[in-house]
């Protein structure tokens, strides 16, 4: 997917950075690295896996010294092996030192989500079913999870609450029930809006077929069986989506079962973070 514009991306860094800099700057480096020092560097993966936040990387060492010279060698979106250099960047040594850290976990914690979506995304080859994440992302940093995760190939839900109507099981005991919060949705939804609803069970789902005024069925927390049930009943009419406690174990059965979309809130709240190193 192509990158996203630096001017998007910069005030995250400027955020990570100010935090890791402070009030007094970078006093390790600069007590005791002599001024003037230039040195060598490159950002070296420990495991393999799939890149992502190498463009945050890039940006975090050009704000502390738009003089450093950096060279991506694996961008955004591309597999690595363990022991392979991701990236070289070369100029003032204490610049680069005082980048380090953040330039790193930009990219070992989006690399972390894009590799894991990457392994989930090959539990669903020859199915029609798509990986896609959800709103469970960190506070601040949804955009570029969100776009870590499209780097491992998968896709993305809603960004936010004002993307698209989706019903939740919270939403229907409110409204006072399926037919209720389907019926306000026809009479006031935007004809632009897609519309998707959750159920838990084959009647909740015979009910919505029934009444109409959904895009989008989310089929929580059901079996294989059930999965199959319901795409059988269904027969195409609405885009189905399983949710729900989905482990990469569990995904080849679930895509198989005929559902067009997984969600997976594990790609961003419980990815691991990639071992990546900076090495002079």
């Amino acid at each position: 997917m192509p990158p996203l514009p630096d001017l998007i991306l910069e005030p995250l860094v400027r955020a990570a950075l100010a935090e890791d800099l402070g009030t007094s700057g970078d006093i390790t480096t600069r007590t005791v690295i002599p001024a003037g020092t230039r040195y060598g560097a490159r950002i070296v993966a420990r495991e393999a896996g799939v890149a992502s936040g190498m463009q945050l990387a890039a940006i975090a060492f050009r704000l502390v010294d738009p003089a450093l010279a950096l060279r991506i060698l694996c961008p955004d979106g591309q597999a690595f092996a363990a022991g392979d250099t991701l990236a070289e960047v070369e100029g003032c040594a204490a610049a680069i030192l005082s980048a380090e850290r953040v330039a790193l976990n930009f990219a070992g914690r989006l690399s972390g989500i894009a590799t894991m979506t990457a392994a989930f995304v090959a539990e669903t080859r020859g199915t029609q079913a798509r990986i896609t994440c959800t709103r469970k992302t960190t506070p601040g940093l949804r955009l570029v999870e969100k776009q870590a995760v499209r780097h491992g190939g998968g896709f993305s839900h809603r960004f936010g609450l004002s993307d698209a109507i989706l019903i939740k099981d919270n939403h229907i005991a409110a409204a006072g029930g399926i037919r209720p919060v389907l019926r306000a949705c026809k009479a006031h939804a935007s004809h632009m809006m897609r519309v998707e609803i959750e159920v838990d069970r084959l009647d909740q789902l015979a009910e919505v077929l029934e009444e109409g005024g959904a895009d989008v069925v989310l089929l929580d927390n059901m079996d294989a069986a059930t999965l199959r049930e319901a795409v059988a009943m269904t027969g195409g009419r609405l885009v189905l989506e399983a949710s729900g406690n989905m482990r990469l174990e569990r995904i080849a059965e679930v895509a198989a079962t005929g559902v067009d979309y997984i969600s997976v809130g594990a790609l961003t709240h419980s990815a691991r973070t990639l071992d990546l190193g900076l090495d002079f």
